[in-house]
């Protein structure tokens, strides 16, 4: 019997996902994570496979920002967007919820976080606001994401940190600016904004380093980063300067050196209005990717010349996540792209801020 396509798509629309080219067959396997949206009201976090396609959904009570993968990826905790105060734990074999948590008095979720290299602990960034401080809560993630403590993140506004390859180091963008939930996102402190580059060590929690970008540039908010295979982290910034100011958005650091930005094409970061809202490396390790929903581009770079690779116009860009050689990209336009290739659309649906690989 012959199958009626406009039927069909219709059919496959309502399960969140239109195919626009090819339909690439589904693995079934989970294998992205991402939070997303439709309308105001209706918030939830999607399991998708390798194809794109939405393996099982979960609802949550509010916007969700990023996802952290355990290391045996049998698990992934999803966390509130700033000011936030939920943590969702998502059995990704089990297809189910199997706990939420929320942080004490007095600290609010920054939207990221990540677990120690055993997969015993959860760190996640956290504000604690009346003393204007950044932390990094720690869960124990046996006794039911129970908070045994936390680790000072050596600066205000921690946002996206991450295990570095060695599984003794904890990276940390200290995004500089000061909020209380009292304001919602109102940016507090503008003309005295402090951010920086800090490492800790995993084990001690102590100190290992620390690096500020030159004070021109002290209003360039360090927020998203990415470590390559050798070693260097890879951030990205979001101005909060003059919109006239020139200012190039991503850059480099290795512990023990000085902060490096990259020079791109001046249409690559204008395109990008001065505004990074996630950094990736690709699975090869050859890529480095920045994303802007505020400019509706993805700005490329080779992981080991640093130099400019290309630009993609996509609007309200900004989840992307390693994909093999490329990139698996989401934006608020319910799209999903595999590099420069729009796989899937839901028109009715936006998906949030990141999507992370399950891997």
């Amino acid at each position: 019997m012959a199958i009626d396509r406009r039927n069909f798509l219709k059919a496959i629309t309502a399960l969140g996902v239109m195919p626009i080219a090819t339909l690439a067959r589904a693995d079934g396997a989970p294998a992205f994570v991402a939070a997303r949206m439709k309308g105001n009201a209706d918030f939830s976090v999607a399991v998708l496979d390798h194809a794109g396609t939405v393996l099982f959904s979960e609802s949550i009570d509010g916007r969700a920002h990023d996802i952290a993968i355990a290391p045996d990826r049998s698990t992934a905790v999803v966390f509130a967007r700033r000011p936030g105060f939920f943590a969702l734990v998502i059995d990704l074999a089990g297809r189910r919820r199997v706990a939420t948590f929320a942080p004490p008095e007095g600290r609010h979720f920054y939207g990221h976080g990540f677990f120690s290299a055993d997969g015993r602990l959860l760190y996640a960034t956290e504000n604690d606001y009346e003393a204007e401080r950044g932390v990094l809560g720690v869960y124990d993630v046996a006794a039911g994401y129970r908070r045994t403590g936390e680790l000072s993140t050596q600066g205000i506004g921690p946002h996206e940190a991450l295990l570095m390859r060695d599984g003794r180091t904890i990276a940390i963008g200290n995004g500089g600016v000061a909020t209380h939930p009292d304001y919602d996102r109102m940016k507090l402190n503008l003309p005295t904004m402090e951010p920086s580059l800090v490492y800790l060590d995993a084990a001690t929690g102590d100190l290992v380093d620390k690096v500020m970008l030159p004070a021109s540039l002290h209003q360039l908010s360090i927020r998203h980063m990415a470590e390559a295979a050798n070693g260097t982290i890879w951030f990205g910034g979001q101005y909060e300067g003059s919109q006239t100011d020139a200012v190039d958005l991503v850059g480099t650091h290795r512990p023990g050196s000085d902060p490096q930005l990259i020079a791109a094409p001046s249409t690559a970061y204008e395109g990008m209005r001065q505004y990074v809202g996630a950094v990736a490396v690709n699975d090869a390790g050859t890529r480095v990717a920045a994303t802007s929903p505020v400019g509706g581009h993805v700005v490329i770079f080779d992981a080991e010349t640093r130099g400019f690779v290309e630009s993609r116009a996509i609007a309200d860009v900004c989840g992307i996540a390693p994909d093999g050689r490329d990139f698996f990209i989401s934006d608020g336009r319910g799209r999903l792209w595999q590099g420069p290739n729009l796989i899937s659309e839901a028109p009715d649906l936006a998906w949030d801020n990141h999507v992370r690989n399950i891997g």
